[in-house]
């Protein structure tokens, strides 16, 4: 490709909405142009990374035996409501929906699981058509509220979404297995350094997961992981050894002691001199079903924080949001800061976290302003609270299997797997013909890869001040031949000479032929990032090169020869 025939726009100037380096790398490139908030065209550049990735994707999950095939991108209302995830997603406020002309409901897909479900269903009949595992690669849309780092957080984006279909849980085991070494050589292949974590299956549902994340500095989610174990958990799903806290010792009569404007955790160790290990803060929720709110209680160790995602999960519900000073004051009697187990109403439902659990003479709020209990003891002063794990695990602490230290990293998620069990099928009746005769819910897995967030998120753990490095197996061009002066027919003839030789050699090259000066051409090389550059300039006449590294910016005067086999064994050609 000549790049004097290729649409091709860099900036010098960062784009105002631009936060994080890979946004303002892509929208300086020309890779992307902002439509509308979340919403981008991909430049002919990005399209040929997008394609690449996608062409990895492919080959490896049809490695795996996958089938592909294309499901519509508007789906009907009634496929949501059957499968009980329409009001999840709405209440998230994510689903685009509309109306057609006959007023029949739809939404777009920001997924596939009732689409897919409803077609194995009409399609699937007996257990000998069994396993089967179809995907797709196509578009899905997210009404984000605050869309933001272009790609990464869109409101319409590339997706690769799979779905395997079996007659047990043995065989979803094995499809999950397969996924899951598909996806580790589909990000190896692309030239990513990502980890693999046990991850909360959030509205999609089921009953494990995993997700894999490109390490980055600047990823909206956070991990804890043990160098010494392996053990790996996105931070909404990772659990710990908690730090130790002191012994409550025999139960003591409960006390009721005065606290003027004493409201915090820090301010009661203080007041009491005792340690935040021996309390316990009362956090009041509103707890949204399908069908209704309720307020509910959430205790939790003093020097512990609540997960509002292992919350959502014990209590089954669609949201919770922390009740506002109103509530409390109407709930509780008091004023924020006071809320406590001891004395609230019957029907205000009280949980509490495992760290909890047979604890002695812990210190509360009594529900009334000014005033917190010591020695509460739950059973006896108060009921016994439902105990689940709703604690947030943080690094320092020591990994569930007690083998090491967690320590913690920022990633951006690239993919994810669940293991979905007869979650949708059971609610869709979608069922195939047994061996016993009998019909029976599919066991399902579902699989999806950002296609288009690995493309940023490439950029993202691969640039510098200049420019983008991009990892050779998805970069535009392998290599970029740059006649410097196009002017100068020695050097216009040796940049042909190379570029024609690593065609020939099957490598993806591009020959920067455009009547531009030296010092933009070498700007748009680093910017636009291709992993190695030949650039044939005054030396032309004596056969001489600068062979040009793009990471770390390595270079070399070298003879034509050597360049070509230098960047030839690079490449593997």
């Amino acid at each position: 490709m000549r790049l004097s025939q290729l649409l091709i726009a860099t900036l010098r100037e960062d784009p105002a909405d631009a936060e994080i380096p890979s946004h303002k790398l892509l929208a300086r490139g020309g890779y992307i142009v902002k439509t509308a908030s979340g919403l981008y065209t991909y430049g002919p550049l990005m399209w040929r990374t997008l394609k690449k990735i996608i062409e990895i994707v492919r080959e490896e999950l049809d490695r795996e035996g996958a089938q592909e095939l294309m499901m519509p991108m508007m789906h009907p209302k009634e496929l949501w409501v059957r499968s009980g995830r329409y009001d999840r997603y709405k209440a998230d406020g994510i689903l685009f929906t509309l109306q057609d002309q006959k007023g029949s409901e739809y939404c777009l897909g920001p997924t596939h699981e009732e689409v897919i479900t409803d077609f194995a269903d009409t399609l699937i009949n007996s257990y000998k058509q069994l396993p089967v595992n179809l995907y797709q690669i196509q578009d899905k849309f997210r009404d984000e509220i605050r869309p933001r780092y272009g790609l990464m957080r869109g409101r319409e984006f590339i997706m690769m979404d799979a779905y395997s279909f079996d007659v047990d849980q043995a065989g979803l085991d094995e499809a999950y297995a397969k996924m899951d070494r598909a996806y580790r050589r589909i990000f190896e292949r692309c030239g990513l350094e990502f980890r693999s974590v046990q991850a909360d299956a959030g509205a999609i549902g089921g009953s494990g997961s995993e997700e894999f994340m490109v390490i980055a500095d600047s990823g909206e989610d956070s991990i804890l992981y043990c160098e010494e174990s392996g053990y790996a958990a996105n931070v909404e799903k990772a659990t710990s050894i908690a730090p130790e806290a002191p012994d409550g010792g025999p139960v003591k009569d409960l006390e009721k002691h005065e606290t003027p404007d004493i409201r915090t955790v820090e301010q009661l160790v203080g007041f009491f001199s005792m340690s935040a290990g021996a309390m316990a803060k009362t956090v009041l929720y509103k707890a949204t079903w399908k069908d209704e709110d309720a307020v509910v209680a959430v205790m939790m160790r003093g020097d512990l924080d609540i997960n509002e995602v292992k919350l959502v999960n014990a209590l089954d519900c669609l949201a919770v949001e922390l009740c506002d000073e109103e509530t409390v004051k109407k709930v509780t009697g008091a004023e924020v800061g006071f809320a406590g187990p001891v004395g609230l109403p019957e029907e205000v439902r009280v949980l509490a976290d495992l760290t909890l659990k047979g604890r002695t003479n812990l210190l509360t709020g009594c529900n009334e302003t000014g005033y917190h209990c010591l020695n509460v003891n739950p059973g006896r002063d108060c009921k016994e609270p439902e105990f689940h794990d709703l604690r947030t695990a943080k690094a320092g602490e020591t990994s569930p299997d007690g083998k090491g230290p967690l320590k913690q990293a920022r990633g951006i998620e690239v993919g994810h797997i669940f293991k979905l069990g007869t979650k949708y099928s059971s609610a869709m009746q979608a069922t195939f013909m047994a061996e016993n005769g009998k019909p029976t819910p599919f066991v399902m897995g579902c699989y999806g890869i950002g296609v288009s967030r690995t493309a940023q998120s490439a950029v993202e753990q691969n640039n510098d001040a200049a420019g983008i490095q991009w990892p050779a197996p998805i970069a535009p061009f392998e290599a970029a031949v740059v006649c410097v002066d196009v002017k100068k027919e020695d050097q216009v003839a040796l940049a042909e000479q190379v570029y024609a030789e690593l065609k020939a050699a099957g490598i993806d090259a591009c020959l920067d032929d455009r009547p531009l000066r030296a010092g933009p051409k070498f700007k748009d090389m680093e910017l636009l990032g291709f992993p190695y550059c030949i650039y044939v300039g005054r030396g032309a006449a004596d056969g001489q090169v600068e062979f040009v590294v793009r990471k770390g910016q390595q270079k070399e005067d070298l003879p034509v020869a050597d360049a070509v086999a230098k960047l030839k064994a690079a490449l593997g050609r």
